[in-house]
């Protein structure tokens, strides 16, 4: 299709939704300001670049699939990020993991993690315009073998951790610092057991007791926003999590902290949309990690599908894009892992448009009572539109491929640079 037929099908679209009383302007106005934090470990299958061995003790993560071509080096991780970031319309963000710092060779134990190990990420970034957003790394690493890190009973584990967190902290201030735009500081730990335990209140009461150390330390939220990432279950902690969602929302309501939510880590049947009009009215902002469960915590790559849709729409609905942060989160390597940050991330987009393009006057005015019907009605007849006209539109102002057009510089990328490595 090429920029007239667009331009053409946007007019028709345009005017269709106008008739609905949506500004489709204002909604890709309103889409363009919105920046995803693009994860960093899709890009190499979470092999981060410290001089350890390999594997993923006490990580409660697994990575599947041989795809070829996962980026070896920092070099070639940030030339794939900038080759994904180069298909997806708008500005975005760099989700780090501190295992992805530039540790010159160096063994660098997490608890001696400094600045300077992510300038070059820094400097990468600066002149693309792009904000960075960092994860401490609480899994793959001896001490973590017993499955616990912070809520471990061993004081010498949980002594390691704490501070490789405060370490992680520092950092993401630094950061903040530097680019004069909050780091986002997000923490998930592993902790919990296989089996049945007998003393889950030893394991949360030492939890607690790490994170009040770690944050005795306050920094701006100029410089650095703390989340705390909540989990039903993982690999190897099938039975017991120390940091549920109720401990999580529990400590981030009292000691102001945000909460994360990631897609895959509740129940299938229960709704992360629902959740957030349930905390927003006491909480200033939350973190979103868009995964895609498939009968677990799969990770698998985010689509645009009925969750997506049910979450975008609550966003927009609740007057809430500049109080929700939102990052992807998944990793998949059994097909091209650049493809699969630009498929996610697009779908994402995608949702948060179908969203801004909703008339939520008329929506609002049909909410209860004998009205019910005709909001069904409105909103079945909203899924007809064609929001895909208003979406090609937008990737081609913005200067990127439409529709899955994307797919022949992914392919064209695979040829020249993935299938050499």
């Amino acid at each position: 299709m090429d920029h007239a037929a667009v331009e053409r099908t946007y007019a028709a679209a345009r005017d269709e939704y106008a008739g609905r009383g949506v500004d489709t302007e204002a909604a890709l106005a309103r889409l363009l300001a919105i920046s995803l934090s693009l994860h960093c470990w899709q890009g190499d299958d979470l092999a981060g670049f410290e001089k350890r061995a390999a594997g993923l003790a006490g990580s409660g993560l697994q990575v599947t699939g041989c795809a070829p071509g996962r980026a070896r080096d920092v070099d070639e991780l940030r030339a794939d990020m900038a080759q994904a970031f180069a298909l997806i319309p708008g500005r975005h963000r760099v989700n780090l993991h501190a295992m992805y710092g530039e540790f010159g060779g160096r063994a660098v134990d997490r608890d001696a993690i400094e600045p300077e190990h992510f300038r070059g990420w820094q400097e990468w970034a600066r002149p693309r315009g792009l904000k960075i957003d960092l994860n401490p790394t609480c899994f793959a690493h001896p001490r973590a073998a017993s499955g616990y890190t912070l809520a471990s009973r061993e004081s010498g584990v949980r002594r390691f951790w704490v501070d490789h967190v405060k370490c992680c902290r520092k950092v993401a201030a630094s950061i903040g610092r530097e680019q004069q735009a909050p780091c986002l500081h997000n923490l998930w730990v592993p902790d919990g057991s296989k089996d049945v335990g007998a003393d889950r209140w030893g394991a949360r009461a030492a939890l607690l007791k790490s994170l009040d150390e770690i944050f005795e330390v306050e920094y701006s939220p100029q410089q650095v926003k703390d989340a705390l990432e909540s989990k039903l279950f993982g690999l190897g902690s099938e039975s017991f999590v120390a940091g549920s969602h109720e401990f999580y929302l529990g400590y981030a309501l009292t000691r102001k902290k945000m909460v994360c939510f990631d897609l895959g880590h509740f129940h299938p049947t229960e709704s992360v949309a629902d959740k957030l009009s349930a905390v927003l009215p006491f909480t200033g902002e939350v973190l979103l990690h868009v995964s895609r469960g498939v009968r677990w915590d799969s990770d698998h790559v985010v689509l645009l599908n009925d969750e997506v849709r049910d979450l975008a729409a609550e966003i927009v609905r609740s007057q809430a894009l500049d109080r929700i942060h939102i990052a992807l989160d998944y990793f998949d390597a059994s097909f091209n892992r650049v493809g699969a940050w630009v498929l996610g991330a697009r779908a994402m987009l995608k949702g948060l448009l179908i969203a801004l393009l909703e008339p939520r006057d008329r929506l609002r005015e049909l909410d209860g009572g004998p009205k019910t019907l005709a909001r069904l009605s409105l909103l079945e007849e909203l899924k007809a539109l064609p929001f895909g006209a208003v979406w090609d539109f937008h990737c081609l102002k913005n200067g990127v491929p439409p529709s899955d057009k994307w797919l022949r510089e992914v392919d064209a990328y695979e040829r020249r640079v993935l299938s050499r490595r």
